[in-house]
Parts: C-alpha cells; sequence; structure tokens
C-alpha cells in the first residue's frame, strides 16, 4: 500500500461517486520494489469532466484533456489521472493521433512500454496484473508490453528508457525487446533533445550504470554518436586498463551518484581521444589536446541535446581543465581566479573519478586533490584574493588616474595575476602606485 494518503484519498473519492480508480505505472512497480516513489499516477474509469466535477475546476488542471489526462491538486501536491483509454496511431513517435476511452483497466495496461509498468493496483492494495509484470519485477526482466516492435514505433523514446531501467534497477533486457531495440534504434534520430536528454541523466545517476552502458553501448551511440568513435579504441597507455569508452563508463560511475553535472561530464571528458591519439617510438599513446578538442565536441553535444548555457558552459569548462596540472598553490589560486571556485572544487572531484577508472597506481594522486580542495578552502576561509571583485582597488580608481575604456579591464586584471601570484600585495597604496608606474611607462 501506499504511504501517499492524499492520493489515496483521491482514489476513494473516485471510488465513492461510483468510478473505478487504480494506482498504475512506475508507482506501483517501485512500490512493490520497495523503492522511493516519486511520482504517482492514478488511471480511472471517469471522464476528464467527470474528474473536474468530483474535485472542483478549481483543483483540477485540464493538463492534457485530449488524451484523458487532468491533474488533480490536493494538500498543495499535484496528481495525474488519466481515463481508461486505447490509444491510436502514433504519428509522431510520441503521442497517439487519437484515442479511444474504454471501461477496462486491463485494455489500458496493454498500451503501456514495459509488463513492470503496466500493473494496476486497488486502493485495497489488489493487483491487476495481466502481463506478468510481477513476475518480470521478481525476475528482474524488462520486457516490452506485447509486440516490442510496435511498442518501440509508438514511442521511440521508450526504446533508450529500456537501457535507463536497466542501468536505475539492474534489470535485464529481455531477448526478444533487446533485439528490437537494435534493429529500430535509429528511430530515436526522430526524438527530440530535450526528451533524450531527461533519460540520459536519469540514465547516467543509475546505480547499475556500467553495465547497461557497456551491454547497450549500440543504444548509447544512437544518442550521441561521436561515443563510437571510443568503442574498443584502446589506449596503449600504462596509465591505462580499460579502451577509450570502456574508460570513460568507469569513470562514471566513480563520480557521485547524486551529481548529474559530475556524471555527465564524465561521459563526454575523453570524448576527444581518439581524435588526437599518437604513438611514440615506445609504442606508447599519447592525447595532447584531447581535452580542449573534447570540450569543445561536448560543446556541440549538449547544444544538440537543448542543455542550458550554464550547463554547458560549466560542463565544458571542467572537460577543458580535466588534465590541467596543478603543482603550487600558486596555480591553485590561478585556476579558481579563472574558474571560480565552486568549479574548482567539481574539478578536483572529476580529476579524482578520471583516476578511478584508470591503473590503481595513480590513485595516490586524489589525495594530493583533497588536498588542493582543502588548501582552496583555507584560501577563501582567509579571504586570500582571487578575484576582481576582492581586489583592493577598482575601476573607478583607475580612471581618476587616467585610465580609460579597455585599459582599465586589463590593467585590473594584470594587477589581480600579481596579487595571485604573490608579487604583489593587495593593498590599496601599492595597487595603486604599481598602476601609476604603468602610466609613467
Amino acid at each position: 500500500m501506499f504511504t501517499d494518503k492524499t492520493a489515496e484519498k483521491i482514489v476513494f473519492r473516485l471510488e465513492e461517486n461510483g468510478f473505478l480508480a487504480y494506482f498504475v505505472g512506475g508507482c506501483v512497480r517501485d512500490s512493490l520494489m520497495g523503492r522511493t516513489i516519486h511520482d504517482i499516477d492514478i488511471a480511472s474509469s471517469a471522464l476528464p469532466q467527470d474528474t473536474i466535477n468530483i474535485f472542483g475546476a478549481e483543483n483540477v488542471i485540464p493538463t492534457g484533456i485530449k488524451h484523458g489526462t487532468v491533474t488533480v491538486m490536493a494538500d498543495r501536491a499535484y496528481y495525474e489521472v488519466t481515463t481508461f483509454r486505447r490509444d491510436g496511431e502514433y504519428l509522431d513517435h510520441r503521442r497517439p493521433e487519437s484515442v479511444e476511452f474504454v471501461s477496462d483497466i486491463a485494455d489500458d495496461l496493454s498500451r503501456r512500454d514495459f509488463t513492470m509498468n503496466a500493473i494496476a493496483m486497488g486502493s485495497d492494495g489488489t493487483l491487476i496484473d495481466p502481463f506478468g509484470g510481477c513476475t518480470d519485477i521478481k525476475s528482474g526482466t524488462i520486457r516490452c508490453v506485447g509486440d516490442p516492435e510496435k511498442r518501440f514505433s509508438e514511442d521511440a523514446l521508450r526504446i533508450l528508457r529500456a537501457v535507463r531501467f536497466a542501468s536505475q534497477l539492474g534489470f535485464e533486457i529481455e531477448e526478444q525487446t533487446a533485439c528490437a531495440m537494435s534493429k529500430m534504434k535509429t528511430a530515436l534520430n526522430s526524438i527530440s533533445g530535450e526528451r533524450i536528454r531527461e533519460e540520459l541523466d536519469k540514465l547516467l545517476c543509475g546505480e547499475y550504470c556500467v553495465q547497461a552502458m557497456l551491454k547497450y553501448r549500440d543504444i548509447m551511440g544512437q544518442i550521441i554518436p561521436e561515443l563510437r568513435e571510443c568503442f574498443d579504441f584502446s589506449q596503449h597507455s600504462h596509465y591505462h586498463k580499460y579502451d577509450v569508452y570502456e574508460h570513460i563508463v568507469r569513470a562514471v560511475n566513480a563520480a557521485p551518484q547524486d551529481n548529474v553535472i559530475l556524471r555527465r561530464t564524465m561521459l563526454l571528458h575523453d570524448i576527444g581521444k581518439p581524435k588526437m591519439f599518437r604513438l611514440d617510438e615506445n609504442g606508447e599513446g599519447h592525447f595532447k589536446g584531447h581535452a580542449q578538442v573534447g570540450a569543445e565536441m561536448a560543446e556541440q553535444i549538449m547544444e544538440r541535446l537543448h542543455y542550458d548555457k550554464k550547463t554547458i558552459s560549466l560542463t565544458c569548462t571542467l572537460i577543458e581543465r580535466h588534465s590541467d596540472k596543478i603543482g603550487s598553490e600558486k596555480h591553485i589560486r590561478r585556476l579558481a581566479s579563472k574558474i571560480g571556485s565552486d568549479a574548482f572544487f567539481l574539478l578536483m572531484e572529476v580529476k579524482k573519478a578520471d583516476n578511478l577508472a584508470k591503473n590503481e597506481f595513480v590513485l595516490a594522486e586524489n589525495a594530493e586533490f583533497d588536498g588542493y580542495a582543502h588548501r582552496l578552502r583555507e584560501l577563501i576561509a582567509e579571504d586570500s584574493c582571487m578575484s576582481l571583485r576582492q581586489l583592493a582597488i577598482n575601476g573607478s580608481d583607475l580612471t581618476a588616474l587616467g585610465f580609460e575604456g579597455r585599459q582599465v579591464g586589463e590593467t585590473l586584471s594584470a594587477l589581480l595575476g600579481l596579487v595571485i601570484d604573490g608579487k604583489l600585495p593587495n593593498e590599496r597604496h601599492a595597487l595603486l602606485a604599481r598602476a601609476a608606474q604603468e602610466v609613467e611607462e
């Protein structure tokens, strides 16, 4: 049974008014598995107008009324209630052109993607499971409801959703379903970047992402074609024990599971390696410049998937800098000044995740990265100058000395560099004296 009493009240209210109502989809699956439930969906024999009449127009949003869905607002939460339906043709590979409202919950369940998501639960906990979803949950199997090719032709995103569920749940994809996914993977090209992005981010944060991304790499290569060059690409490096793609996958897994920024960064951090590969005279592989190239490729990929500009900028900064060497406090201050302290701390996590997917001897560096992060926190606590905002003078001071236009910003940046390098104290009189010296020269 559900612990969400508000959702139960909605079901009871529908039943009190003479309609059938069930919890359906992922909330039932997660309940049966003992997982945290995030979204609760309700299916009912009530037509949308019936639901509006029962709960009041002021408490119901007609979110998808054409397809039988309304959203009930109750106790400051939102619950989708959808009329039992049978779908018409899917011409856009996303939504049916028409729907037919039906009276049987089994008909409604037959249109769903996977058997584990095609289970209904009544208010008394009774399960309706016409396609063996409970058995598949127990065996850890992802299986399409009915003909897999039909399900995927209706909505090709289901191909990627299957991999996402494998990543999150650790389930195996049933053979016929997996074959249909591989056969029909090019249909993913018709899916919008936004929908791909949402599934990809969830997939990357799955507990079993390594198994899913390695086993179904053809699907990963379909949504990000640039990854294909990384498949089976030997690095010929004593630092590495995996090819480029497997290194990428294991680096994703090494990043904190709850940090999608880091996991996404690790997915793309070495994507430029195949383009920059060189063998030296000793047969050792080198990838000079791959970080810069990878950042440029990542920007194109993320724009294609419609990530926002701020997310793209941060991710590309982390990729571009992930191979930077840090050997002194001066380097810490310079880098933190250039990319910001928040990005610096993320970069140290990127470096650690990168190492965790290499040969064991490089792991000693991870303690150094933790040390760099610790030292930066100390510098911040000391209010050490690492930004123009902290500089003891500003643009007005330079204007008073006779600086104009671009000279003001350039001079402030130069003075900040001297302060960061320890060549000049962050003191007003010293900074003004140095600026005045520039005017005289």
